[in-house]
């Protein structure tokens, strides 16, 4: 047990070290996570302690599942339905051009260049054509975009992007089934029920004891994680289809958001950024750097050249077109899944699956660098950022 306690004190040093740096160097909170956890990860594979680590213990993937869930509820909580009519074409021709362009792309290289067989091409060519929703919804956030309609934009083009690819993962590599099924219908049926229940709970119980929001929701996303783990699927897309659902009720209660926000950012997401950061096999990269920056290249270029001309259809400002398309060129969440199950079903090799997420990884990194270095958007903001912060950055901060 003292193990368990002394790797999670760590792993929370790294996060308090990961926020001071990112505040120092002005960039992303999450995505200087990912990099200290590299830095760890190489660190002990360097010294022969990742066994150490227990990067696989149950505990710790728990943790950084639950992470995943919540967060991406978060982000489907910004999804107000009624806005999301007023931007159906912008969301549905950017989403799909972000996952058909690098999967498209993706295959091709890893089939004609690089030569793996048909399989792990096509395995990684949907695990590159996936767009970080844990990473794009951090930098909203953090920054302040997720109260635009912007910002808004973005989140709802991140979701048919990654809905693409677990239907693609699913109709190419697994098998459609009853317990397909079984997923689907709990889903339409969470649609009907979900909102009605939540509100009564709401309105006889929210101000009368402690937290039961909380406690439903994270209930709700847990219950509906094990059908999509039994069917097959993964439980991040429930969880975003959760989130649109109790958007408005959301809404209703920002002090309520917040405390959610607080648990998610503050325990539970920076022990799944570090550790993503921690999977990176360094080593395999460095034995096939030529490989690594072919397909480095191919999701990210493959993601500008398909959605910069469709973005600036919407969008006229320069520094929004390049945001925009940045952001939906990173990769993370669905990218990491789709990798993992190629490895588990052998579809890839483990060399394969190193070079995989850690293309996954850099795509998380350096687009997003770039994009906040270079071209934020600042005057869709409210208020000037003052030192790249946002101007409700205050409130954000109390719970990092």
């Amino acid at each position: 047990m003292e193990n368990i306690y002394f790797l999670a004190a760590m792993w929370f040093f790294a996060a308090v070290l990961s926020t001071i740096l990112a505040n120092r160097l002005k960039i992303s909170i999450a995505l200087m996570e990912i990099i200290v956890g590299t830095i760890i990860g190489f660190t002990a594979y360097k010294l022969n302690f990742t066994e150490d680590l227990k990067l696989n213990a149950e505990w710790l993937k728990f943790c950084t599942g639950v992470g995943a869930i919540l967060l991406t509820f978060l982000a489907g909580a910004e999804l107000n339905p009624d806005d999301m009519k007023s931007k159906f074409k912008e969301v549905s021709v950017v989403g799909l051009i972000g996952f058909f362009a690098p999967f498209i792309g993706c295959t091709l290289i890893s089939y004609y260049i690089i030569g793996w067989d048909i399989k792990a091409s096509l395995l990684c060519g949907i695990a590159l054509s996936t767009t970080s929703m844990a990473v794009v919804y951090s930098v909203m956030l953090e920054y302040g975009f997720n109260k635009t309609e912007y910002g808004k934009g973005i989140l709802g083009a991140c979701f048919i992007n990654d809905l693409g690819t677990v239907i693609g993962l699913g109709l190419i590599f697994a098998p459609f089934t009853y317990k397909t099924l079984v997923l689907i219908a709990s889903m339409l049926l969470l649609i009907f029920v979900l909102p009605i229940v939540t509100n009564f709970l709401i309105k006889h119980f929210a101000n009368k004891t402690a937290a039961i929001r909380a406690k439903w929701i994270i209930f709700v996303l847990l219950s509906m994680a094990i059908i999509a783990l039994w069917s097959g699927s993964e439980p991040v897309l429930p969880a975003y289809i959760i989130g649109m659902l109790l958007s408005r009720t959301m809404e209703k209660d920002g002090h309520f958001v917040r405390r959610l926000r607080t648990l998610t950012v503050g325990f539970l997401t920076p022990l799944y950024f570090l550790r993503a950061g921690a999977l990176v096999s360094v080593g395999s990269i460095i034995l096939a750097p030529v490989i690594f920056i072919l397909l480095f290249f191919g999701k990210v270029l493959s993601k500008i050249f398909g959605l910069f001309p469709a973005i600036s259809n919407f969008r006229n400002n320069k520094n929004e077109k390049w945001y925009y398309t940045l952001l939906m060129s990173t990769g993370l969440t669905f990218g990491t899944i789709s990798a993992l199950f190629g490895l588990s079903h052998n579809i890839i090799s483990q060399e394969q699956y190193s070079l995989i997420v850690g293309v996954v990884i850099a795509s998380a990194v350096i687009p997003t660098i770039i994009a906040n270095k270079f071209f934020i958007p600042k005057h869709l903001l409210s208020k000037p950022l003052l030192d790249d912060q946002a101007p409700d950055e205050k409130d954000i901060s109390n719970k990092l």
